[in-house]
């Protein structure tokens, strides 16, 4: 039995980690395989193997907190699992594009844009390409483009700095709304104006389609005053244009006669009863006559004839009238007066265009040849162009519009002079204008051609005309009809984020006033007078340049202003107080 106990042997399993194996040296290993023959000796390598391996356990526990902290560390400072993106840039791109077609309709509130005019507008691109066989000629397809892609608008916040979304900041309209609200006596005669069957006026307005429009207010409020019906006016061929068109190929005619039933009788033509009547023609009428002095003048000889044919009216009539006809001055720019329903189609279609690119700058650019004549100034093209002009001006010195006295350079320092590519270019870019803006230009086409706008297309490069956001075929109905065009001009102008002249104009004011009674839309005016110094002092550093441009235009960007500030001003271009007013009696400006 002694002898069986001596060689029975029972297999003991130690479970030992293999980090652990690998921290013993080969001969602790072998001990471990090796039996034992003494106690004592056992009792001495228990003591060792414990010694051994409790070193070994905090060497280890020290070596995986140093990877841990490292593993730490490394995390901390790279956060990439965190961003709810995917790693790859084009996928970011795209995610990032979608959230902001998201918030493209709070960020631009009044370019918001439904489903269906997006379809429409999907629609229209196809049947273009489709016409071209697919191609886009002269980047006529550039701004459609935008439609159908996810790229992202440019809009404010997002992909333009703070100093350049500023420069689509609106002013403070302070509150002022339209409020054409006319007196009693005013309303108790128009009873007894539109009742009338015996007078009848005739006018026969001339020059562009802006100063046309100027007239054909007038016309209606001299109408008003001689309590005669108005013969839809007359437009006069226009000599530099040559063109023909009449008042309802521009204007929309029954909605001209509706808004203003209540104010003016509108008749197409003479009744019957007066068609033989010959009319009292007046052809000289004084500058900026009086209610009481058209009265004195014409009435009674109308009361006797029953025609009056007036010519040239404009600025024939005050600026400064009671405050009932001012209203009605209003009413007719800014209500009666609405392009005809071909006009209007095309010209908010235009504008759509532009607008899905996002927010955009429209500038009317005075660079005809005609306005380089007409002005006395040159357009500093070339020697051969300004002696050009030169040439035409003492060809025809009737075309010269006023001063003839003074030379180009003074009239260029008086600010009466267009300005030109380069100096339009310096304004924007002072201004804060940002070189991804959008710019629509109006106008006709500039003396030089394309080398004439190379200035402003090499630092704006997105500029725009008509002809390149019409499709094929679109402006055929309006082609050589220069009033019908102005009119295209004129509709996405207005509906612009912000507008600019190079030069005063009729169409300069129209524009100011009709942006101001929609709610002050963002306006400039250049103070060429001021700024035209520092256009020419070259050694000005660029940074101390633009803050001398902004602050000479900090209060030219189409915030109210009262019309009665200075005489003479036309309330069409100052609606404020006449037409618009707002909530608070306390408020000045």
């Amino acid at each position: 039995m002694a002898k069986s106990k001596n060689y029975t042997r029972k297999l003991s399993y130690i479970s030992v980690p293999s980090q652990i194996i690998n921290t013993l040296s080969s001969s602790s290993l072998q001990s471990l395989l090796v039996s034992p023959k003494k106690s004592s000796k056992n009792n001495g390598f228990k003591r060792f193997l414990s010694l051994n391996f409790f070193r070994s356990t905090r060497i280890w526990f020290f070596t995986l907190f140093l990877f841990g902290l490292c593993g730490m560390l490394r995390f901390g400072f790279n956060l990439d699992p965190l961003i709810p993106f995917p790693p790859y840039p084009c996928l970011t791109s795209q995610l990032q594009d979608s959230f902001m077609v998201k918030n493209t309709d709070s960020q631009l509130g009044f370019a918001a844009k439904t489903k269906s005019k997006e379809n429409v507008e999907k629609v229209e691109i196809l049947k273009a390409k489709s016409e071209v066989g697919g191609e886009s000629k002269s980047g006529k397809y550039e701004i459609l483009k935008g439609v159908n892609q996810s790229q992202p608008l440019v809009t404010k916040g997002y992909e333009e700095s703070g100093e350049e979304s500023e420069f689509w900041k609106q002013p403070d309209g302070m509150g002022y709304r339209p409020c054409l609200v006319f007196t009693r006596d005013y309303r108790r005669q128009s009873e007894e104006v539109v009742k009338d069957r015996r007078k009848y006026l005739l006018v026969v307005v001339s020059g562009g389609m802006n100063q046309q429009r100027n007239q054909i207010v007038d016309a209606v409020v001299i109408a008003r005053i001689l309590g005669a019906a108005l013969v839809v006016p007359i437009l006069q061929v226009n000599v530099i244009w040559g063109d023909e068109s009449e008042f309802s190929d521009i204007f929309d005619l029954e909605h001209f006669k509706s808004v203003l039933a209540n104010d003016v009788r509108v008749v197409s033509s003479l009744p019957s009863t007066h068609i033989m009547t010959r009319p009292v023609e007046e052809k000289r009428t004084p500058l900026h006559v009086s209610p009481q002095w058209i009265r004195s003048r014409y009435l009674k000889r109308l009361n006797r004839e029953g025609v009056l044919l007036l010519r040239g009216l404009d600025s024939r009539l005050s600026k400064d009238l009671p405050s009932d006809l001012q209203k009605l001055r209003c009413k007719v720019a800014f209500h009666a007066l609405r392009f005809a329903p071909p006009i209007l189609e095309l010209g908010n279609k235009l504008a759509d265009r532009m607008r899905n690119k996002g927010s955009y700058l429209a500038l009317h650019l005075r660079m005809e040849k005609d306005v380089w004549v007409r002005t006395g100034c040159l357009p500093g093209l070339s020697l051969e162009n300004d002696e050009m002009i030169n040439n035409e001006r003492k060809r025809r010195p009737e075309l010269l519009t006023g001063r003839s006295n003074m030379t180009y350079h003074e009239r260029k320092l008086a600010g009466l002079c267009p300005l030109n590519a380069m100096e339009v270019t310096r304004l924007l870019k002072a201004l804060g204008a940002p070189r991804s803006a959008k710019i629509f230009w109006a106008g006709g086409q500039p003396l030089g051609g394309k080398e004439a706008l190379l200035p402003l297309t090499r630092e704006f490069p997105h500029l725009y005309n008509k002809e390149d956001l019409a499709l094929p075929g679109e402006l055929e109905p309006f082609a050589n009809k220069a009033s019908l065009m102005a009119a295209i001009d004129y509709i996405i102008s207005e509906k612009s984020d912000v507008f600019m002249p190079s030069h005063g104009g009729n169409m300069g004011h129209a524009i100011q006033g009709h942006r101001a009674y929609a709610g002050h839309k963002k306006y400039i005016t250049p103070n060429k007078r001021h700024m035209l110094p520092y256009f020419l002092n070259s050694s000005l550093p660029e940074t101390e340049f633009n803050n001398i441009i902004k602050e000479l235009h900090g209060e030219s960007l189409g915030q109210p202003e009262l019309r009665a500030i200075k005489a003479g001003r036309d309330v069409t271009k100052y609606p404020v107080p006449e037409c618009m007013c707002n909530n608070s009696h306390a408020h000045s400006l």
